[in-house]
């Protein structure tokens, strides 16, 4: 004989409505994210079949989660060797642990539906407040916090493309005119750059950034985009340097595509630095263990995962929270980069 169900559930009038379940979290709760057509449907639909909402489960949306959410869609292959947000994890953790609170890190595949765990997150009040990274130009998440103000967050980005959300962000024009200027000054008069996507509103402010530079000093600057994996440093590399006019430099956005690069060039017998110079965006570790060492942007990324932290809990605390800046780039210049070198092969 089977039992009969005794209690319905958010996910049984979601069913019913036709709609998703953080649709029926927004509905039951008076929260924004749906219009008022589609409430009205939910609540008449829960009432129809008799929904009544438990009290413990609605005791502890109510409390502190205790935890800060960030979510990532990423390929295993790239988060694997990305050095730059295993950085941001560490200096998060050490300042969220330092004040009881805790990471809860959601990674899905590229093209994955990350809207809906930060849409979840907003329903079901899991976590306390949001990191959101990777900032596309036109990115829903912006929209979809600035319609739920009551939740703290904070992005790491341009505030050209945050919409007005508390921002942290790295001075990423300066650094590029940094690295441009010290490679004029080495004689280098074509570069090129293997950049990170597109639709990245950092890659976007980079790639301006650059052009302008290079157009300033009068170089010639060429630039392909990837997606920070070893394998596009590695092809974008080999097409730059297929070129019938090869640059003499390339600047890297993360350094596991400037170490792919510098492997690259060896192994098609280009001697690093003599004829091509390298740069990586990210000053890791592994910068300093290969050979040559990697001329690189140095930027002290743990302490920027432990700046964003005091920012949110200062809005979960109901206080207004101002932009923010990073600290400053720095060039740190090793064995990767010489003075270019000028037809004929002298310096």
């Amino acid at each position: 004989m089977a039992l009969l169900k005794s209690k319905v559930t958010i996910s049984d009038v979601a069913k019913a409505a036709g709609v998703s379940n953080s649709a029926v979290s927004y509905a039951l709760n008076g929260k924004p994210g749906v219009s008022e057509k589609t409430r009205d449907k939910v609540l008449k639909v829960a009432d129809s079949m008799g929904w009544k909402p438990n009290s413990a489960a609605k005791a502890l949306s109510d409390a502190s989660s205790r935890a800060i959410g960030l979510a990532l869609a990423y390929s295993p292959e790239t988060i694997s060797v990305d050095s730059y947000s295993m950085a941001l994890f560490s200096g998060m953790c050490t300042e969220l642990e330092r004040n009881n609170y805790s990471l809860m890190l959601r990674i899905i595949p590229v093209g994955g539906d990350t809207m809906s765990i930060h849409r979840d997150w907003i329903a079901d009040g899991s976590v306390d407040g949001v990191v959101i990274t990777n900032v596309e130009i036109g990115d829903p998440r912006i929209e979809l916090y600035k319609q739920h103000p009551e939740v703290p967050v904070v992005a790491l980005a341009d505030p050209s493309v945050t919409g007005g959300l508390p921002t942290l962000t790295s001075d990423d024009v300066a650094a590029a005119r940094l690295v441009v200027d010290f490679l004029h000054e080495l004689g280098h008069t074509h570069i090129a750059r293997v950049a990170g996507p597109e639709r990245y509103g950092h890659t976007f402010g980079r790639d301006r950034a650059f052009i302008e530079e290079t157009s300033e000093m009068g170089m010639h600057y060429d630039c392909l985009h990837g997606d920070y994996s070893p394998e596009a440093g590695a092809d974008c590399t080999a097409r730059l340097m297929a070129f019938s006019e090869p640059p003499t430099a390339i600047v890297y956005d993360s350094d596991s595509m400037a170490i792919a690069g510098l492997q690259t060039a060896v192994a098609k017998g280009i001697a690093v630095p003599e004829q091509l110079s390298i740069v990586s965006w990210d000053d890791s570790f592994v910068c300093r263990a290969v050979t040559p060492g990697l001329t690189a942007l140095k930027r002290n990324v743990p302490a920027s995962g432990k700046q964003l932290v005091p920012m949110l809990l200062r809005q979960i605390a109901g206080e207004q929270v101002e932009n923010e800046l990073e600290d400053p780039y720095e060039l740190i210049p090793r064995g990767s980069t010489a003075a270019a070198c000028v037809p004929g092969g002298v310096r």
